[in-house]
């Protein structure tokens, strides 16, 4: 009689949820998805996918440049509200020493992109998972519309993970950074842009394109936690229309129906480890971190490609022990990294501003080119040679 194919049931159809499910399934497990959401998120914002992410889904054979409908090479420059540039990335550079550049996305494009690759009924809509239940050295997955047994659960609930405020109540979990974001993304036929991030006196504003001509637009601010404008256009106006082109004419397109808004928050302290029996924890829900690095995806990701790869094979509680080796320590420094990102990019004092804009342009390109290195390339695999997919 043939073996039954292991379990997984992951809690959360986000990226990271998404790609573990795919990376389990190519790998011969049964997948069960539980998202809490009725369907596909309507609205959605853009993400610069780096090369980690992109060689993490290398290792599990997806093509993330079909799911952007192109390559759209993402290379950032840090300008100044007038216009001036404070750095620039070079893109033919990147492609030399990392392989390729960036890949901008809609996330909703990704998303089906990943879902797609999943067999019929692996994806649940409105099944929030309500409860996680021990029965004879199984987990039991309770949800609003039903419970599943499973091998493995996998909790990628996002940034306030129900299941890691029940697995670790002693934590002190999330901490504000002092910056809300704002992100849509405009049709095609909005102003001509590049891919750049400006930084103010604790304002900053990002323009990505896309591949379909689609622009994927973010901006900060420093307020207090829970601010939310009546107006988020002449918000958004009020803190960056008098920057640089095309900003103010970007603004002026911007639909206030499609921004989302969002405080940015990141864990106060790391997780004793990424697994608890027989649940593992990904992406935001482990580590959630600012997006000043643009890693919170990317780390989603590689989480999930690991975790397969590490489950391939071994019984649970050895592959999540070697999960939490494997992740913790790296996605934890990434974490600190991106919160002190946040704090020079949101400085406000003018003198500290110029301080900052002055070293900015004075780093050396040879130090620019290390802090990438270790986020680039510090994606492996356990047990498999750097360069070679799993």
């Amino acid at each position: 009689m043939p073996e039954r194919p292991r379990h997984a049931v992951i809690a959360g159809g986000g990226i990271g949820g998404l790609t573990a499910a795919l990376a389990l399934h190519r790998r011969g497990w049964r997948v069960t998805v539980c998202e809490r959401a009725d369907g596909p998120a309507a609205l959605g914002a853009g993400i610069v996918l780096a090369p980690n992410a992109l060689r993490a889904f290398d290792a599990i054979g997806f093509d993330a440049t079909r799911a952007a409908g192109g390559a759209v090479p993402a290379g950032m420059g840090l300008r100044r509200p007038t216009g001036a540039w404070l750095s620039r990335a070079d893109t033919a550079g990147l492609v030399a020493r990392y392989g390729r550049p960036p890949l901008a996305v809609h996330r909703s494009d990704l998303a089906a992109a990943l879902a797609a690759g999943l067999p019929g009924g692996a994806l649940r809509y409105g099944a929030d998972v309500t409860a996680v239940e021990e029965a004879g050295g199984r987990p039991v997955v309770r949800t609003a519309s039903g419970e599943f047994t499973a091998d493995v659960v996998i909790a990628a609930d996002g940034i306030h993970s129900p299941l890691r405020r029940r697995y670790f109540p002693g934590h002190p979990g999330l901490r504000y950074s002092g910056e809300t974001a704002w992100r849509t993304v405009l049709p095609a036929g909005a102003a001509p842009t590049e891919a750049a991030e400006t930084w103010g006196r604790g304002r900053r504003f990002g323009t990505v394109p896309l591949a379909d001509g689609r622009t994927y637009l973010y901006a900060t601010a420093v307020v207090p936690a829970g601010y939310r404008p009546a107006d988020v256009r002449t918000e958004l106006l009020r803190h960056h229309g008098t920057w640089h082109h095309p900003i103010p004419a970007l603004l002026e397109r911007i639909d206030p129906a499609t921004v989302l808004q969002h405080d940015l928050y990141d864990l106060a302290a790391p997780l004793p480890r990424l697994h608890h029996g027989r649940v593992a924890w990904v992406g935001d829900a482990a580590h959630a971190m600012t997006p000043n690095l643009g890693q919170g995806g990317c780390q989603a990701v590689e989480d999930a490609v690991v975790l397969a790869h590490l489950l391939d094979g071994r019984p649970v509680p050895e592959a999540l022990a070697a999960y939490t080796r494997a992740r913790l320590a790296r996605t934890d420094a990434i974490r600190v990294r991106a919160r002190r990102a946040g704090r020079v990019a949101g400085l406000t004092h003018p003198l500290a501003v110029a301080a900052r804009d002055l070293a900015v342009r004075a780093t050396p390109a040879r130090a620019a080119r290390r802090a990438l290195d270790d986020l680039f390339e510090g994606f492996t695999l356990p047990g498999v040679p750097a360069g070679r997919a799993a």
